[in-house]
């Protein structure tokens, strides 16, 4: 018997070691957040840690909500096909009754919104989308924002990601009820399986346990909040990792949908399911999505083998998060893993000069232009926002995010980029 038991998820595992991998990463400001994970549909592991409010010094607890941007995703496709089983709507109906002005509008179905088929341009790529996305928009003023932006491939010739599809979808839900997006959530999902802190959020509030987000550039520097009129069904809800889970285990259990249903969601097709991806852990196949808005980032899984899921939300975060989800199920798994150990490499401001300039390469048409703030050393992609490096030794740096390194050479003028397994060479301009 014993054998057929390893690898198998324990509930009894080791929780001292996994609060000290967090407590480390409170220590060193690698991230803030919570995280969940249940068994059976029983709660084995909470932690929260970090700031919901560091300008008032308030401290994140086990209540404090985060966006969970386009884990909200999950959340639509079930009240879409909520309403295809009350045959409200049908997945292969086209979308030009809704919207005869999107190009394609007559070929491109519903399903295809949902499954990142439509070819319907992802207006949260546009170069302008970050200086309009804090002020509220109307349902007519996205209509147009995306009926402007075109189609990228013909509808259902492949798959390719754009939250343009789940806006479309939000307001499909809305006419179609006759209600808004956001009594739809409270009355088909959160009411029905006891969710308590999940909601379509509005200004974020602290009085009532909602956090702000923040981006790490030598101290925790606040970030701008996206208005919930612009993502509405494809980033707008607000929760915790515990109600993720309770949401993850009513999905998979049948308390929200047929069976069917749930299987139409798994059904892979070019990487996406509907509302879902897999998210594979060792030998077990998880089923979930991951969420990212202002500063805030997330993921849910549920592992139908083992009857487990697992939440983190972030809103705050100096390392690539998925290092900390392999800890978190290493953990639940008895899968070996490292407490880290974080040395930071003392510099001073005049120590970072022989590094500034533009840097240009052969190998790729990307400038990478570095900065400093004070004593932080500062990289910026051309297009791109800029990020901090951290010192690990003399001439090298890292970004653990993007599990970038950096290695300077000052005589010669030279950068090395590591990143993915290959490496680029840039020349100081």
């Amino acid at each position: 018997m014993a054998l057929s038991q390893i690898g198998i998820a324990q509930s009894n595992f080791d929780k001292t070691k996994l609060d000290n991998y967090f407590n480390a990463l409170e220590e060193n400001n690698k991230f803030m957040g919570s995280v969940a994970v249940s068994k059976n549909g029983e709660v084995i592991y909470t932690k929260t840690i970090g700031f919901a409010d560091i300008e008032n010094n308030l401290k994140a607890t086990e209540n404090s909500k985060y966006r969970i941007g386009s884990i909200s995703k999950s959340f639509t496709a079930v009240l879409i096909l909520k309403a295809v089983e009350e045959k409200k709507l049908i997945l292969n109906q086209p979308i030009d009754k809704w919207f005869p002005k999107i190009t394609n509008a007559k070929k491109i179905t519903i399903e295809h919104l949902l499954r990142h088929r439509s070819g319907i341009h992802n207006f949260t790529k546009d170069k302008d989308y970050l200086t309009w996305n804090t002020q509220p928009k109307t349902e007519k003023e996205m209509v147009e924002i995306i009926t402007k932006g075109g189609s990228d491939f013909d509808p259902d010739s492949k798959a390719e990601y754009s939250n343009s599809n789940f806006v479309l979808l939000t307001y499909i839900l809305e006419k179609t009820f006759k209600k808004s997006y956001s009594d739809l959530l409270q009355e088909l999902i959160v009411k029905p399986i006891g969710l308590t802190n999940t909601y379509v959020f509005g200004k974020i509030n602290p009085n009532n346990n909602e956090c702000k987000s923040y981006r790490f550039a030598g101290s925790w520097k606040v970030e701008n909040e996206t208005d919930f009129t612009i993502p509405l069904g494809a980033g707008a809800i607000i929760s915790t990792p515990t109600d993720l889970t309770k949401f993850a285990d009513a999905l998979f259990n049948g308390k929200l949908l047929t069976n069917e249903s749930l299987e139409i969601m798994k059904t892979i097709k070019d990487g996406y399911g509907i509302g879902l991806f897999q998210i594979p852990f060792y030998k077990s196949v998880g089923y979930g999505h991951t969420g990212g808005i202002d500063g805030f980032s997330s993921v849910y899984s549920y592992f139908p083998d083992d009857k487990i899921s697992y939440a983190l939300i972030s809103n705050g975060t100096n390392m690539n998060n998925n290092d900390i989800s392999i800890a978190v199920l290493s953990a639940v798994y008895n899968k070996p893993y490292e407490i880290p150990v974080f040395t930071t490499f003392k510099m001073t401001s005049e120590d970072l000069d022989k590094y500034l300039g533009v840097y240009s390469s052969k190998q790729i048409p990307l400038k990478i232009t570095i900065t400093k703030d004070g004593n932080i050393l500062i990289a910026q992609g051309t297009g791109q926002p800029a990020f901090p490096l951290e010192a690990t030794e003399k001439d090298k740096f890292k970004f653990d995010r993007a599990g970038a390194k950096f290695e300077f050479n000052p005589t010669e003028k030279k950068m090395i980029l590591f990143q993915g397994g290959g490496q680029i060479e840039f020349t100081k301009e």
